[in-house]
């Protein structure tokens, strides 16, 4: 997929239908997914639309200093920002929407033990205050590296090194424990 990236940003700045049709097919799911694990499907659902507008309203400023796939990150941030700006602080999500969003693919958990704390750890996530948490989804779920995370979210790296393995100790240090804290005692700083 990566080889070809290139050549399709190329060709959908020059106006391509069926470039930038490929460069959706290959980034639709993955900006799909980063939203669903913010906000509700119906959210999901408008901000990838939103974030793809503003993507080719704005493919003739890619200059390629970055991926195409930290640039459009980086994009869907803005977006989930300006939406989240303008709602409640969004509460946490039920175990029946984090059911929903099983993929269609084989479940990598077979056991119900090993379910049981994937279950434990993403209500765990949900807890993270909302800054943390889009770092969590950028790195793990999207598998940005470190610096794609920077990037996208316009903060230094080692920013992003001490956020996520403040995140990593509270997700250990609860994982295992039976009863879940709700809150995360980690403040933005």
């Amino acid at each position: 997929m990566s080889d070809e990236v290139p050549g399709l940003c190329r060709r959908a700045r020059e106006g391509d239908v069926e470039a930038a049709s490929r460069l959706v097919t290959l980034f639709h799911r993955r900006v799909y997914a980063y939203f669903a694990r913010l906000c509700a499907v119906e959210d999901a659902e408008d901000l990838t639309e939103k974030t793809f507008f503003k993507v080719w309203t704005s493919m003739a400023k890619y200059e390629e200093r970055s991926s195409f796939a930290t640039w459009i990150h980086s994009i869907a941030h803005h977006v989930y920002v300006d939406w989240r700006r303008k709602r409640n602080p969004m509460e946490a999500q039920s175990p029946e929407w984090w059911e929903a969003l099983a993929s269609a693919e084989p479940n990598p958990f077979e056991s119900v033990a090993e379910r049981d704390l994937a279950s434990r750890l993403y209500r765990l996530v949900d807890t993270l205050d909302a800054e943390t948490r889009e770092l969590v989804h950028l790195h793990y779920y999207q598998h940005l590296s470190i610096a794609e995370v920077s990037e996208a979210l316009d903060i230094a790296t080692s920013t992003v090194k001490y956020r996520l393995r403040q995140a990593l100790d509270f997700l250990r240090s609860r994982a295992v424990e039976p009863h879940l804290q709700t809150t995360h005692p980690i403040q933005n700083r």
